[in-house]
């Protein structure tokens, strides 16, 4: 059975810095939960960026690393702005923890500047042996000068880094095939081939439209469809899903599981999110993240400590 955790130019393991550690160390870092360098923006409603990241991945049992690339301004309806750091401050950031802890993958959300942009793609230059996933967000909040400068540098910095993107499939359409001609709307493999053209070996695109209410998420690459997972559309409107979905796929494939299955999980993991969701403000329901902590229907309080397993993740049985 062929497994696609990584192709063979991304199948790769953080390289030494140092001396080879001793037998104790392996040991020790062999107990360690696998370790996940982040760069995204901060964003105070808890929708997305670092704070749903940190969510996420500690959920599938991954320590995050996150490198702030700057704040949003917003609430749970709207981005009202983005204010972007330095990128020698993103560049410092990323610098020093990298000389002290080794990461088994790096994952990039929005970073806010073509600048930043580039110092993401030195950092993954300099360990070519991580792996990189790539979420690509809905920028329509922002100036479209803006807009043409990010993704021109995101094309040609970041994505011949990337050995997986995500993306909504109206969002990938527009910036990756922005001169389709065809009579039907681009497939994942139409994407996942122009995603290629830039280095991307694979790419998971969301949000696909499908007949009676249901919607699609395909992982595709150029040759092949490998993983696919239908849902039906749900009547609220989220903040945040992608960033779940893209945030959970990274901590599975840090952990060392192949890229089917942890799509696959992964999409499980943002359907029962959402299907959890919750409206903390006036604007959009948000993901639970920490779903699998709440106590399910029925269950009482008798006093006994929790074990092991109480935080286990159920069986998903959503399919929205």
């Amino acid at each position: 059975m062929n497994t696609y955790l990584l192709p063979p130019e991304h199948d790769r393991k953080t390289s030494d810095l140092t001396d080879p550690p001793s037998e104790e160390e392996t040991a020790e870092n062999d107990l360690n939960p696998p370790c996940v360098l982040v760069f995204n923006a901060s964003d105070p409603s808890g929708a997305g960026g670092l704070g749903g990241d940190a969510l996420a991945m500690a959920s599938v049992g991954v320590h995050m690393l996150p490198v702030v690339t700057g704040a949003y301004a917003r609430d749970t309806a709207e981005i009202f702005d983005h204010f972007c750091f330095d990128e020698e401050a993103v560049a410092e950031q990323a610098r020093s923890i990298l000389e002290d802890v080794e990461v088994q993958l790096i994952k990039v959300g929005f970073v806010g500047s073509p600048e930043n942009l580039s110092t993401v793609a030195e950092t993954a230059t300099d360990y070519p042996e991580v792996p990189v996933v790539a979420y690509m967000p809905n920028l329509s909040w922002w100036e479209d000068a803006q807009i043409e400068a990010y993704l021109d540098a995101f094309r040609d910095l970041v994505l011949p880094q990337v050995t997986v993107l995500v993306g909504n499939h109206s969002t990938l359409w527009r910036w990756l095939l922005p001169d389709w001609s065809g009579e039907r709307p681009p497939g994942a493999r139409d994407i996942a081939k122009a995603a290629s053209e830039f280095g991307v070996p694979y790419t998971l695109v969301t949000g696909l439209m499908l007949p009676d209410q249901f919607i699609d998420n395909v992982l595709a690459s150029p040759q092949a469809v490998l993983a696919n997972e239908k849902y039906e559309r749900l009547d609220a409107v989220f903040a945040g899903a992608g960033d779940t979905l893209s945030a959970a796929l990274s901590a599975l494939i840090a952990s060392g599981t192949d890229l089917v299955a942890a799509t696959s999980e992964a999409l499980s993991y943002m359907d029962r999110c959402l299907d959890a969701g919750f409206r903390p403000g006036m604007g959009h329901v948000l993901p639970d993240r920490l779903f699998w902590a709440q106590p399910e229907e029925g269950d009482e309080d008798d006093g006994e400590p929790a074990s092991p397993s109480d935080f286990a993740l159920p069986p998903h049985d959503t399919r929205h």
